[in-house]
């Protein structure tokens, strides 16, 4: 067991891995940054993170320990030669010294060597030691290669030193993905971590372990401070160094299955027992730490976006939780304020989008997936009682009702715009899976067949396998999970689980691998790129 203090720079000698010289010394500046600077210097200990890389963008984030100003510096060259330096904004308590600052003009198909300090807003303005990183722009001849997943230090798996940390960011790395979608749980804040924990086969689990992370998160700096658990971890600071990330959220960045229904009078683990007031400071926990372009004073705390990959791709990134109505038995047989799942302003917008794109493939990255059965206890709070749900489907198998109705109004608007090449790409359910939703199968039949991947755990809890809703056909093609009468394994099982998507630019195809804890495939399908019917 090991309890953090202050500076998390060791790197575990467990982590057999081969590293380059340049990254190497990527991971020296990073861990060791806090070492070499002055005793009144500001520091950095959670590293550099890249975010919502678009043409001729990209954010960069990071934070200090202390009132400053972030500086930047980036250049096409490892040597930073006619490099650019920007004075960013400030990072101030108000947002617990995060700061982020866009990259703009930047050219396509270029790597990206980028430099980040802080300097502290006394008279002597001293200095932090730098933290570089580098990311690569994709250029108009370039293949894409993203890589996707979600849930992170849930269910009480932490980071395990002596296992290596959380090492599925290393093996995420390694394939060089240009970017990587986080499909929510990107933490567990209603999840105690600690010190030890059982695992399978008589093994015990130990986790690093902070004062924040050891009960329920409540205030505001215990919902920070969960976010700054997590870039503890080495694995996890040099993936970000490297590889721009799309965020999204689910549920436990605030507290499980949460919705207006959600009621924790009788959960001895909150004392604050509004659940609004959880929201509120989730909300911004999650906004300061995640390393998202923010959206304008329409909306500022919007998630929802699209970020364009020129012809070959865009990604819809969208919202399951923040406009939902309560979690109920989901069998309402006409949409009303009790059956909204993604809201009707941010279904016209994705309507809207996927109409106009002109590119080959859509992507939506959504936080749960359309036809897993996924409960939340039961309506009346009795065992075997009417059960309430959590996602779209009701467990019914029947033509649409509850949720399931907004799903077919976007499906069905899908195949009569004749709109194709649509994978939806999720997590949430903990392992991996692959289903082929099939019309000829469904009882809703007015869609347009489409694939949809599971990935996930990242560093948590392996479940499942959840079983499937028949309103929209969910063809089970693949799934690995924990055997029968097994969950919640630790990653000592090795059911863990990231998804990979390569995009070939001459032949337009899609291959999606869903790979393990090592990098290891485990399932691979290759789409083919429909032609437009207009």
């Amino acid at each position: 067991m090991k309890r953090f203090d202050q500076n998390p720079s060791n790197i575990p000698q467990s982590l057999n891995l081969l590293v380059s010289i340049p990254i190497l010394s990527l991971l020296l500046a990073v861990n060791y940054s806090t070492a070499v600077a002055g005793v009144d210097a500001p520091v950095m200990e959670q590293g550099i993170q890249f975010g919502d890389l678009a043409p001729g963008r990209a954010i960069v984030w990071s934070r200090a320990d202390r009132p400053t100003r972030m500086m930047v510096e980036y250049a096409f060259n490892e040597q930073f030669a006619h490099s650019r330096i920007i004075r960013g904004p400030y990072a101030l308590e108000a947002s617990d010294f995060t700061a982020r600052q866009d990259l703009i003009g930047l050219p396509d198909g270029k790597d990206v060597y980028v430099k980040v300090w802080f300097e502290d807003l006394t008279n002597a303005r001293s200095k932090s030691e730098p933290v570089t990183g580098r990311f690569h722009t994709i250029g108009k001849r370039d293949d894409i290669r993203f890589v996707w997943g979600g849930d992170t230090a849930g269910q009480g798996w932490g980071i395990n030193e002596a296992f290596g940390g959380m090492k599925i960011y290393e093996a995420m790395r390694q394939v060089e993905p240009q970017f990587f979608i986080q499909s929510g749980d990107s933490v567990y804040s209603d999840g105690p971590i600690p010190e030890r924990k059982p695992a399978e086969n008589g093994q015990i689990w130990t986790n690093l372990v902070t004062p924040e992370v050891s009960k329920v998160a409540e205030t505001l700096s215990e919902f920070r401070g969960r976010y700054k658990y997590n870039l503890l971890d080495n694995n996890l600071r040099r993936f970000n160094a490297e590889v721009p990330q799309i965020w999204q959220w689910d549920d436990h960045e605030v507290v499980n299955n949460w919705s207006s229904t959600k009621d924790l009078s009788a959960d001895p683990r909150y004392t604050e027992k509004n659940v609004p007031t959880l929201i509120a400071r989730a909300t911004k926990a999650f906004h300061e730490y995640a390393p998202l372009r923010p959206h304008d004073a329409e909306e500022s705390e919007r998630i929802y976006r699209k970020l364009s990959y020129g012809k070959l791709l865009d990604v819809f990134v969208i919202d399951m939780r923040s406009y939902r109505g309560p979690n109920t038995s989901n069998l309402q047989t006409k949409e009303g304020s009790d059956t909204v799942f993604l809201g009707e302003t941010q279904l016209n917008w994705l309507k809207k989008e996927l109409k106009n794109s002109g590119a080959t493939w859509k992507v939506i990255s959504a936080d749960m997936p359309i036809g897993l059965n996924i409960g939340d206890g039961t309506v009346d709070n009795i065992p075997n009682g009417t059960p309430r749900w959590e996602a779209i489907a009701n467990g019914n198998n029947g033509i649409a009702a509850g949720r399931e109705l907004e799903t077919a109004r976007l499906l069905s608007f899908i195949k009569h715009e004749h709109i194709n090449n649509i994978v939806w790409l999720t997590a949430d359910v903990h392992y991996a899976a692959a289903h082929f939703y099939d019309p000829s199968k469904a009882q809703n039949k007015d869609f347009s067949p489409f694939w949809e991947f599971v990935a996930g755990p990242l560093n948590a809890g392996s479940f499942g396998p959840n079983s499937t809703d028949g309103t929209f056909g969910p063809q089970v093609v693949f799934s690995k999970a924990p055997a029968v009468g097994q969950a919640n394994l630790s990653p000592y099982a090795g059911l863990q689980f990231f998804g990979e998507v390569n995009i070939n630019r001459d032949t337009k195809a899609m291959t999606v691998d869903l790979k393990d804890i090592n990098g290891t495939p485990v399932f691979t399908k290759t789409l083919r790129a429909e032609q437009s019917k207009d």
